[in-house]
């Protein structure tokens, strides 16, 4: 008999819904034409691409003209940075940015900076919210991009976006956000939060692996990083993955149409475990703001313990957690988030990543713990 798995680590991936599978099947055998052909098979499926860009407009409150289908959220946090800085470095070579966020960010920066673009990193609290002074300090006449990540991946803290972007448009300042965590669990409306350009990938919010998608605003100049055929306005070349972007459509519509009822499911989860954890378990600390941080996402650093050992153990007896960013699982150092945010190497080696989905059930949580006091004991 096959041992049941209880899935922890939503903020890794998620399993495609069922309904998003059944979608994307016809674009995976009929319907296989090429949605850049003419014919009527290559038009159905153009047609599928075009509503699935109107689903995934509608959801963040934009034009359909404004969003480009990629392969994944680190492919649009590169078109977007890259793009953008490239378009616009007559106006300054100066770029803000947080010190916690995504790889797909950072790294992105690093490129720039050895192609002669400046980088500033703002600060964040000890919660995981940056510091908006040091923000408002760092902007410069030669700022052409602000890029703050919505929500965190590691623990969960969710940034003042709709602040950051009203600076930001106040300075004449281009605003991206990668929203890869926040896609699917946190409303967003990309007008009233001044949003500029922002990055999604759909295997975070139960859609396939290998399709993203990114928002950027009419009148915005950004460069196609990725040379080759005319598709997506000439920004992204490429075959269209048409079951792909099926997938993400319908995805985003469904978690849009089910948002509340979600985050309350989650939160739910999310409270019983931190209860639980806080009632029997001594040297405890909890990761990230207390009130604004994603439903379901619950990082506690166990003192005294190695994550990445707490997490091979919960594995032996079939439960799937994190002990960081899936993006960095491997790496022989503490999380730079935690780093970045506590500045303590106990903390930030010893935290255990939980994120709740939404098939989980409170005897999840219970199996969990009992999973915990059997690996670390009780206080």
């Amino acid at each position: 008999m096959e041992k049941k798995i209880i899935y922890l680590d939503h903020a890794a991936t998620t399993k495609v819904d069922d309904v998003v599978l059944k979608e994307m099947l016809p674009y995976l055998s009929y319907n296989y034409g090429n949605a850049s052909s003419l014919y009527s098979i290559g038009k159905v499926s153009k047609s599928a691409v075009e509503r699935a860009r109107m689903q995934v407009a509608n959801a963040i409150g934009c034009n359909s003209e404004e969003i480009y289908f990629t392969s994944c959220g680190s492919e649009s946090d590169n078109l977007a940075i890259k793009g953008i800085a490239k378009a616009n470095k007559r106006y300054g070579k100066h770029i803000i940015t947080s010190s916690i966020e995504h790889p797909a960010v950072l790294e992105t920066c690093k490129t720039l900076e050895q192609e002669g673009f400046e980088v500033s990193y703002v600060p964040v609290l000890e919660n995981g919210i940056i510091d908006i002074n040091a923000l408002k300090k760092l902007i410069r006449k030669d700022t052409i991009l602000i890029s703050i990540m919505t929500a965190n991946n590691e623990v969960g803290t969710i940034q003042p976006i709709e602040e950051i972007g009203r600076i930001a448009r106040m300075n004449n300042i281009i605003f991206h956000t990668d929203s890869v965590q926040a896609i699917g669990n946190v409303k967003i409306d990309v007008r009233r939060m001044n949003i500029d350009a922002l990055s999604m990938s759909g295997h975070k919010f139960y859609a396939p692996k290998g399709v993203g998608a990114l928002y950027v605003r009419n009148g915005i100049k950004f460069l196609r990083q990725q040379d080759g055929g005319h598709q997506e306005k000439e920004k992204r070349a490429g075959t269209e993955n048409v079951a792909g972007i099926v997938g993400l459509g319908k995805a985003i519509e469904i978690a849009e149409s089910n948002l509340v009822t979600y985050n309350k499911h989650l939160i739910k989860l999310r409270d019983l475990y931190a209860k639980s954890v806080l009632q029997l378990f001594r040297n405890v600390h909890v990761n990230g703001d207390v009130n604004n941080r994603l439903s379901g996402n619950m990082n506690i650093s166990f003192l005294g313990y190695k994550g990445a050992d707490i997490v091979e153990k919960l594995d032996k007896r079939g439960i799937c957690t994190s002990s960081g960013s899936a993006c960095s699982a491997g790496l022989p150092m503490p999380s730079s988030v935690l780093m970045n945010m506590t500045h303590n190497v106990r903390i930030a080696e010893s935290s255990l990543r939980v994120t709740f989905g939404k098939e989980n059930t409170a005897e999840d949580v219970e199996q969990l713990v009992y999973a915990l006091t059997d690996i670390l004991g009780k206080k």
